[in-house]
């Protein structure tokens, strides 16, 4: 490929810079995206969709401690009334003993009304149930919870993924323009003999290899932007802009720096210091999955208890109203008050399983071996929980030194670059120099916004890893999820 085809390129980006400025977009600070997501996430509806299913289901087993009353009404018609065989000498005494009579029972028209009634004075498995039902409701609680910050924790660093991606963007370009310029004075120096045409060669080929690379890092960026406007559930996804810049945020001074990097940095307060006991101690108490697995545990148990009373006896009260009519002919709702009678009853049912084929032993131990397991996994998660927070911590701290490390290159890079272009076109460096005070230049300061990045994940992720989440365990959004 020749320059001339790089130059092309150069004017594609162009227009296509310049059609996306003009299409419609909008700026969302980190706060805004969140809020946004939380408001528009399909997938936490599902969650919120799965905790009313278990907030009906607690309702449900409420539902057992009261009266159940039922009615049952009926209609017959008998087309051919049903008859039966009598002995004749019930009617004829004279009759022969084996002679039988048909004898038809019943009427034409049959309706017939109850009522039952049945209260439970005692039944456990009501009352485990109602517990287990409780105990669902909290672990659908802690599942919105879960994926409430999870999808909080997603925004975050896809928001922070997108920013390092401009920052790579806006770095390649620079060193594009960078190049540009000092091509543009070899250019004039090799007109005037003051240079050799390899150096114009060679600064030629250096922007012909950062074009195709500003391309590359441009697509990165609309990517990034897809990314982050999927998450919000946005139409326009290429229209996603962040506030904010990675390049200019100034971790060591807060109030040095922008509205935008300001709010960025406040999201999360975590401090670098050394990691505390009592962070570690919080991680097991807040993270939702640590709280997902207990109350597991105890709906594990809850099940063991259900299997258990099994073999306990049930005591219900009952009671049942009855009205029956029978007519012949044509129906007349029923009939008259002589061809109605009426029936009633009151009782104490006891129902005591005494066997059942040691099933109920086998469900008992399948239930216990359940819970142990339930168990074992707390204890695993438990144990990965605190290496993962420690992992996390030193991470940030590592991410942090880095950052005031770089800080200190990006400022030692950008003077090494003010004098090998001063030596430059003053005749007294070479273009190689240049070339390599450039790299050198562009270098640190992607290192400095990718130290600053990998800093924010690291914010993000231990914020997730301790379950203390902004927006989610502190704020409005927080009361609601209680």
């Amino acid at each position: 490929m020749t320059m001339r085809n790089y130059g092309w390129i150069a004017v594609i980006l162009a227009v296509l810079a310049a059609s996306g400025g003009a299409a419609a977009q909008e700026v969302f600070t980190l706060e805004a995206a969140v809020r946004l997501a939380l408001e528009q996430n399909e997938d936490l509806r599902g969650a919120r969709y799965g905790l009313v299913v278990a907030q009906q289901q607690a309702s449900e087993a409420r539902s057992d401690l009261f009266p159940k009353i039922d009615l049952n009404a009926s209609y017959a018609r008998n087309v051919l009334v049903a008859e039966n065989f009598l002995p004749a000498f019930i009617f004829d005494p004279n009759a022969d003993p084996d002679d039988l009579v048909p004898v038809r029972f019943g009427a034409d028209n049959v309706w017939s009304t109850n009522v039952t009634v049945e209260q439970a004075l005692f039944k456990p498995s009501v009352f485990v149930a109602l517990g287990a039902a409780g105990r669902f409701e909290n672990f659908e609680q802690e599942t919105l919870r879960g994926r409430t910050q999870g999808i909080v924790t997603q925004v975050r660093l896809l928001y922070y993924g997108l920013l390092l991606a401009q920052e790579q963007a806006r770095l390649v370009e620079n060193s594009v323009q960078r190049v540009r310029k000092s091509l543009h004075d070899t250019r004039a120096l090799n007109k005037a003999g003051l240079v050799a045409d390899y150096d114009v060669l060679r600064l030629e080929v250096e922007l012909g290899n950062l074009e195709p690379n500003l391309f590359r890092a441009q697509n990165s960026v609309a990517q990034a932007r897809r990314e982050l406007g999927i998450e919000l559930a946005l139409d326009n996804l290429d229209g996603v802009r962040v506030a904010g810049s990675l390049a200019a945020i100034d971790l060591d001074d807060f109030e040095a720096n922008s509205p935008e990097n300001r709010e960025i940095l406040a999201f999360s307060n975590w401090a670098t210091e050394p990691l505390t006991e009592e962070v570690k101690s919080a991680a097991r108490e807040d993270r939702s999955d640590l709280r997902q697995l207990f109350f597991s545990e105890q709906l594990r148990q809850s099940e063991l208890s259900l299997e258990r009373v099994q073999y306990l006896p049930e005591i219900v009260l009952f009671g049942s109203y009855g009205i029956l009519a029978q007519q012949n002919g044509n129906p007349a709702f029923f009939g008259r008050s002589e061809q109605r009678t009426n029936s009633s009853q009151v009782g104490l049912r006891v129902t005591w399983p005494l066997f059942s084929g040691f099933s109920k032993d086998a469900r008992i131990d399948q239930r216990r071996a359940s819970l142990r397991q339930a168990e074992a996994m707390s204890r695993v998660a438990r144990a990965r929980a605190d290496s993962e927070v420690e992992t996390i911590w030193d991470q940030m701290l590592e991410a942090r030194a880095r950052a005031d490390a770089q800080h200190m290159a990006v400022q030692q890079a950008h003077r090494g670059f003010d004098i090998a272009s001063a030596q430059y076109r003053e005749g007294l460096g070479s273009q190689l120099e240049l070339t390599d005070a450039e790299v050198a230049l562009r270098q640190s300061e992607f290192n400095y916004a990718q130290a600053a990045y990998d800093f924010l994940v690291a914010q993000a992720n231990l914020d997730l890893a301790v379950g203390s989440v902004p927006m989610v365990d502190s704020g409005p959004l927080a009361s609601r999820l209680q």
